[in-house]
């Protein structure tokens, strides 16, 4: 098969190229071949996390002093990309989720005490990370959550419940949102804390079954009367709502390379897929209407590529990025929808069978809409700027 390659952006360096190399490299020699077998147990095996840990992959953005590898934006492009091109989207929702979306915030706001206790296990890929911010009544509406954290002699107390949480089942280190100040409106009254796995306060409710990403765990947590000490507290309190705001946008910004690395898989399988399937006497590659298709969202998927890259040039250089990644998340989410429809669309009744890498990426993408922001509000986020 001949890879389907967008151009390589100039504005990356020798080491982000490497980089590139050896993750596609595992893809290809660790995933591919066993993400099938994942999708069936709903588990990916720690050994991945691991491995990756182990290859430096894990911890690109964090301070090196802890682990990280104290690199920009574009490191955390590279790998999205990278592993949305294995084809499994619950592979890289729970290994993007732990390097970029969760541990991040230790990263970011945590004391040195605290980084040094969590950041070299997570980069190295021996604790996992998950973020507890969605609530059965408060998703893309942050400032509706309800789980409450009440302050005690001991430390803080959680109760509450969140849901959809990715790496809910199986992860170790869950970064919580609480409201810490009943009495504050909206926004006002959020904190963070990290709870650790085994707090007898921590409940598993359920694993759920999902319509794609069926790799990944995703779990429904109750949190009743669960104790954390002083030192949980990540950041200031009060500040959550402002701290969650700022990962959601490097998340919208992961979950682009995302939209670009399923985009040019798809389009690679089903370039090659038209290229020899025969019909009225030549191949379906040979049929205009094919050509033009495949053309047509190319095109589309290397304008999201193309915004992805913009957005993370903004973020390294310290600009205010929540128009672009606005856009990118509504545009890239969508983009992708086209891109894979169309895919499955032109492998025929192919396309339709499960186990076929393009029927599992249109179920896989479909939640790319919804989670880390839906279009709908991406779009008014956009709207509020313009």
């Amino acid at each position: 098969m001949t890879e389907f390659e967008f151009n390589e952006p100039d504005l990356l360096s020798e080491e982000l190229r490497m980089v590139r190399q050896q993750v596609r490299r595992f893809v290809n020699e660790v995933i591919v071949p066993n993400g099938d077998a994942w999708e069936s147990t709903g588990e990916i095996p720690r050994e991945v996390f691991r491995q990756l840990g182990e290859m430096g992959f894990l911890g690109m953005r964090h301070p090196a002093e802890y682990g990280g590898g104290g690199m920009g934006a574009l490191a955390s492009v590279v790998l999205g990309e990278e592993l949305a091109r294995s084809s499994y989207g619950g592979v890289a929702s729970a290994l993007t989720v732990h390097s970029d979306m969760s541990i991040s915030h230790i990263a970011h706001r945590g004391t040195h005490e605290q980084k040094l206790k969590y950041l070299p296990t997570a980069c190295a890929g021996e604790k996992v990370g998950v973020v507890c911010v969605t609530e059965p009544h408060a998703g893309s509406d942050v400032a509706g959550l309800k789980t409450r954290a009440t302050k005690t002699q001991e430390g803080w107390v959680i109760n509450g419940s969140k849901t959809f949480i990715t790496n809910g089942v199986y992860g170790d280190i869950y970064i919580v949102a609480a409201r810490t100040d009943p009495e504050a409106k909206g926004s006002r009254g959020l904190s963070l804390f990290v709870v650790e796995k085994g707090n007898p306060g921590l409940k598993i409710a359920r694993k759920f079954e999902k319509h794609g990403w069926r790799s990944s765990d995703t779990a429904e947590l109750f949190f009743d009367s669960c104790v954390v000490p002083p030192d949980a507290l990540l950041g200031e309190e009060g500040k959550g709502f402002y701290y969650i705001m700022s990962t959601f946008q490097n998340e919208r910004l992961v979950i682009g390379a995302l939209v670009s690395g399923a985009s040019a898989k798809a389009i690679e399988l089903t370039v090659d897929y038209v290229r020899n399937r025969q019909a009225f006497g030549k191949t379906l590659w040979d049929q205009q209407v094919v050509r033009n298709k495949l053309a047509g969202v190319a095109a589309k998927a290397a304008a999201v590529r193309a915004l992805t890259y913009q957005c993370a040039q903004m973020i390294d250089e310290g600009k205010d990025t929540v128009r672009e990644v606005s856009m990118l998340k509504a545009f890239g989410a969508e983009t992708l929808q086209e891109v894979v429809h169309t895919c499955l669309q032109l492998h025929g009744g192919t396309g339709y069978i499960i186990g076929t890498p393009v029927e599992r990426m249109v179920r896989d993408s479909r939640i790319l809409t919804i989670g880390g922001g839906a279009t709908e509000v991406m779009l008014e986020e956009v709207a509020k700027r313009m």
